[in-house]
C-alpha cells in the first residue's frame, strides 16, 4: 500500500518540477524581481510579451535599469523598437549616460539613428570629450625649384555628433589634409621655405575648412616631420636630355642609312655605266671590220691605229709604274 501510494506522489512532484522549470524559463521572474528592486516598474506580462515578440528581456531590462539609475527617462517601447531594428541597446544607453555626464546634448532618437547608421555612438561621445589624433602617412610633393619634400602631419579631431549620420569618416580627413600639404609645398618657391616655416602647411590646411561635410571637427594640425627627398626637377631634365639624345641618334642613324643607300645606288649606276662602256667597246672591232670590208678604211690606217693604241697602253703602263711607292730598305726603316 505504501509503495503504491508513493508512485502518484512522485509523478506529481516530477510534473510540478517540469512545469515550474518551463514557467521560470519562459517567464523571467528573477529579472522582474531585479527590476522592481532597482525601481523600474515593469509588468510580468510585458516580459512575457517580449518573449512572444522574440525579444530577449534581459537585453531590454538591464539597459533600462542602467538608464533609470543614471536619471534618463526611457521606456521599454523605445528600447524594444531599437532592438527589433537591429540596434545595440546597451551601447546606446551607455552613450546617453556618457553624454549626460559630459553635458553633451544627445537624445535617444539621434543616438539610435547613429547606432543604426553603423557608427559606434559610444566611441563618438568619448571622442567628443577626449579628441583623437589621426596621423597621416608620409605625403611627398615637389616645390617650384624641383626639390621633393616629404611631410607627415598629426591631425587632432573631435567627433561632431550632429554630423555623424551622413558625415565622411577619417579617410576623408586624411585625404584632404594630404591634398593641403601637396598644395602648400607645390606653391612654395623653394623647398627651404617649407623647411623654415612648416607652420605654413598647418595654416593653409586649416584655412581651407577641410572638416566640412565630415563627422569630425578639426582642432589642430601639427607637422610631425619634414624631410627633403630627391631632386625631381634635375631628374626630369636628365630624362628629357636622354630622350632628346636618343631622338637625335635615331635621326642620325636614319640619315646614315639613307646615305648608305644612296652610295649603293651610285655604285650600281657606275657598274651600269661600265657595262654600257664595255658594250660600246665591243662594237669597235665590228665597226673596224665593217670599215675594212667596205673599203672605207685601208690596211695601213688599221696598222697606224694599232700602233697608236699600243703606244697609249705603253705610256699608261709607264705612268702607273711611276706612281707606285719605292720599296724601302731595312736601313731606311730604321
Amino acid at each position: 500500500m505504501l509503495e503504491s501510494g508513493l508512485i502518484p506522489l512522485i509523478f506529481m512532484v516530477a510534473v510540478a518540477i517540469v512545469v515550474l522549470s518551463i514557467f521560470f524559463s519562459f517567464v523571467p521572474v528573477m529579472l522582474w524581481i531585479s527590476a522592481l528592486a532597482s525601481g523600474v516598474r515593469i509588468g510580468i506580462i510585458t516580459l512575457v510579451a517580449m518573449r512572444l515578440r522574440r525579444v530577449i528581456p534581459s537585453r531590454i531590462v538591464n539597459p533600462l535599469i542602467k538608464a533609470r539609475k543614471a536619471g534618463l527617462e526611457l521606456d521599454t517601447n523605445q528600447l524594444e523598437s531599437h532592438y527589433l531594428a537591429g540596434g545595440n541597446v546597451d551601447r546606446v544607453v551607455d552613450a546617453l549616460v556618457a553624454a549626460q555626464r559630459a553635458d553633451i546634448p544627445l537624445g535617444f532618437e539621434r543616438a539610435a539613428a547613429i547606432d543604426l547608421a553603423g557608427r559606434d555612438v559610444l566611441q563618438a561621445v568619448q571622442m567628443s570629450v577626449n579628441p583623437k589624433v589621426i596621423e597621416t602617412p608620409i605625403v611627398a610633393a615637389m616645390a617650384k625649384n624641383g626639390i621633393e619634400v616629404k611631410a607627415k602631419a598629426k591631425v587632432t579631431v573631435r567627433a561632431n555628433i550632429d554630423r555623424l549620420v551622413g558625415g565622411a569618416g577619417e579617410e576623408t580627413i586624411i585625404a584632404r589634409v594630404g591634398e593641403g600639404i601637396v598644395t602648400t609645398i607645390g606653391s612654395s618657391e623653394a623647398h627651404k621655405d617649407v623647411l623654415e616655416n612648416p607652420d605654413r602647411i598647418s595654416q593653409t590646411v586649416l584655412n581651407k575648412g577641410l572638416d566640412a561635410g565630415t563627422a569630425f571637427e578639426i582642432l589642430s594640425i601639427d607637422i610631425a616631420d619634414v624631410d627633403v627627398g630627391k631632386n625631381i626637377g634635375a631628374q626630369l631634365q636628365t630624362d628629357q636630355a636622354e630622350a632628346d639624345k636618343r631622338i637625335a641618334q635615331a635621326k642620325a642613324e636614319e640619315r646614315r642609312a639613307m646615305a648608305v643607300a644612296t652610295e649603293q645606288e651610285m655604285k650600281a649606276r657606275v657598274e651600269e655605266m661600265k657595262a654600257k662602256v664595255v658594250e660600246a667597246e665591243a662594237q669597235v672591232p665590228l665597226a673596224l671590220a665593217e670599215a675594212l670590208k667596205t673599203g672605207k678604211m685601208g690596211v695601213m690606217d688599221y696598222y697606224n691605229l694599232q700602233n697608236i693604241t699600243a703606244d697609249t697602253q705603253m705610256r699608261q703602263a709607264f705612268g702607273q709604274t711611276g706612281d707606285q711607292p719605292k720599296p724601302t730598305t731595312p736601313d731606311e726603316k730604321k
